[in-house]
């Protein structure tokens, strides 16, 4: 006779996951609470400030032509928006950070590979590295002027000096930190250099390179508003330098505070693309 189960090849498997015990619930429900909390009070704190900002303002307590108030900074951001002045000064400025950060990241990743691959190179090179890196970076940009003129590739280039040597550093340090023992297999193996690049170094590297990037897109802002003021007709940074010579202060706070949402957005941006890179490395 036959049984229900004959003829079945396939194997039973468990379906159901491992439950859940009661108190990582309570424990992940206290975790979402937490950070909940967090996002309120960041904006609850946003809102009182703004609040006694135009309460003060308003009272006359500050002086609102020279630290203005949060209608008047709406009233100009409409107005400029408006006219579209605001939006091709952000263009600007994004086009600018983002062209100086992709040079960066690629000169550094460059850079680094041939001082590790070239030891004797790295050797020679990384004491002016060190130099350059501890240099006010503003002291370049009078320099940068004369040498390439006032134009947007002075700002680049101003911009990738503030964030490339110590890029280099950074990401060079990770290089040489990686085991040895991993290299030692490979090369026993009869590997190459470029297979130990390829399979240990750059895949080692990866929290490395991303975290060095989140750094660098913020450098790479600082810079191109220091170039924005010595040299630019438009931009973020041209408006704050433009606004404090004529006195218009409700100009020179929005552009800050714009920036500030910039810098952000462009961090939260690498934060998101390092948890989905972290997941594979």
């Amino acid at each position: 006779m036959k049984t229900k189960n004959e003829g079945n090849t396939q194997p039973v498997t468990n379906k159901r996951s491992s439950p859940v015990s009661d108190a990582q619930r309570a424990y992940i429900k206290t975790v979402k609470q937490n950070r909940i909390r967090i996002h309120i009070y960041q904006i609850l704190l946003f809102v009182c400030f703004t609040l006694v900002w135009e309460w003060t303002a308003r009272k006359g307590m500050i002086n609102d032509f020279i630290f203005c108030y949060p209608s008047k900074l709406f009233a100009t951001f409409l107005t400029m928006l408006k006219d579209g002045s605001l939006l091709h000064h952000i263009g600007i400025t994004l086009y600018e950070t983002l062209a100086g950060f992709a040079i960066v990241i690629a000169g550094s990743l460059l850079v680094a590979t041939l001082f590790w691959w070239n030891e004797t190179l790295s050797r020679v090179l990384e004491p002016y590295l060190v130099i350059l890196n501890s240099l006010p970076k503003s002291a370049l940009a009078p320099v940068l002027i004369v040498w390439l003129g006032a134009n947007k590739t002075t700002i680049i280039v101003c911009a990738c000096s503030v964030a490339i040597f110590g890029s280099i550093l950074n990401i060079y340090t990770g290089f040489v930190s990686v085991d040895a023992d991993k290299l030692k297999l490979i090369e026993t193996l009869k590997g190459t250099r470029f297979q130990c690049l390829r399979l240990v170094i750059l895949p080692s590297n990866v929290p490395n390179i991303l975290s060095t990037m989140k750094v660098n897109i913020g450098l790479c802002l600082v810079g191109v508003v220091i170039g924005e003021f010595l040299a630019a007709r438009e931009g973020l940074g041209y408006l704050i330098i433009y606004g404090s010579q004529t006195f218009k202060m409700s100009n020179v706070l929005l552009s800050i505070f714009i920036l500030c949402v910039i810098a952000m957005l462009l961090y939260m941006l690498l934060q998101h693309i390092e948890k989905k890179l972290s997941e594979y490395f």
